[in-house]
């Protein structure tokens, strides 16, 4: 199923309506679709260099909507954001996350994972739904969302336009991993700079 989905998407990236369905998979991928946005943006990127940025806006904005979306089937449909939790084997990891999350270190780390889970190859969509059914605060899961994804794929738009298929050869290769190394560094930044101004400013 998923390398049928892939393939899909891929030739959807080809499509003369690209765009229109870059939005739609940006969309729905932050809610449940299994198939991230990428798929299209580096190819859609290396064939219309001159969007990059436009390519990077429409991923950005309906991703972000997506996860809206994503919050609030967790918020108002208990039945339906579970069945994707248990699609993609989280449910257990869900009763920890919301305790973790009465404290303030709790708070904090979901941040961390958050940012990570749209940063990274995470799961965004099982992030966006737990969001939704701990109760998380919506204005700080929109900002962090919007942080995490645009840098995700401004990242993957930049780097196709300036090096081509070059970086599609990286990304088949590397890309999980070093997105991942990126995201942790940008969370441990975030940490060291938070407990600064906690114990000394």
């Amino acid at each position: 199923m998923f390398n049928t989905l892939y393939r899909k998407c891929l030739n959807l990236a080809a499509h003369k309506s690209s765009k229109y369905y870059l939005a739609v998979v940006s969309f729905v991928e932050s809610s449940f679709f299994p198939i991230p946005p990428d798929i299209m943006v580096v190819p859609m990127v290396i064939s219309k260099k001159k969007d990059f940025l436009k390519i990077f806006l429409i991923t950005t904005i309906f991703s972000v909507l997506g996860g809206i979306l994503g919050y609030f089937i967790g918020a108002f449909f208990f039945e339906i954001g579970m069945k994707i939790m248990n699609f993609y084997s989280y449910e257990d990891k869900l009763i920890n996350f919301k305790n973790n999350l009465i404290n303030s270190e709790g708070f904090y780390a979901w941040l961390g994972i958050l940012f990570l889970a749209g940063f990274t190859p995470l799961p965004y969509k099982v992030f966006t739904i737990s969001s939704g059914l701990i109760g998380f605060n919506i204005i700080i899961f929109i900002i962090v969302s919007l942080i995490s994804r645009g840098l995700r794929f401004f990242i993957v738009s930049y780097l196709s336009y300036k090096f081509g298929n070059l970086f599609t050869e990286f990304m088949d290769k590397h890309g999980s991993k070093w997105f991942t190394i990126i995201g942790l560094l940008i969370v441990i930044a975030g940490v060291i700079i938070y407990l600064i101004f906690k114990y000394y400013v």
